[in-house]
């Protein structure tokens, strides 16, 4: 076997699986979230921010939402690569 560049990054130097196309969220992982961000929107939207000092659309009200919106979009990437990575079919 001759030593090269090439044979130093060859698939079978690395074993890391090739990354194939991500496979789809079911509704098993669609679940968890959609169980906590309904009901935090609504208790949120619907009962504290109404009667609270914050009530209306302002900075805080937009804060709240962009916050709920960031964990649905980090759980949504943790669970696709999870998925990605995940050995079981």
């Amino acid at each position: 076997m001759t030593w090269s560049i090439s044979n130093l990054f060859a698939r079978k130097a690395c074993p890391i699986p090739v990354a194939g196309a991500p496979k789809r969220m079911g509704l098993k992982q669609w679940l968890p979230l959609l169980g906590f961000a309904v009901p935090t929107l609504v208790i949120g939207y619907g009962f504290v921010i109404p009667y609270s000092c914050i009530h209306g659309i302002n900075q805080l009200s937009v804060g709240f939402g962009a916050t709920v919106l960031g964990a649905c979009l980090t759980y949504v990437a943790g669970v696709r690569a999870a998925l990605r990575t995940s050995s079981r079919p």
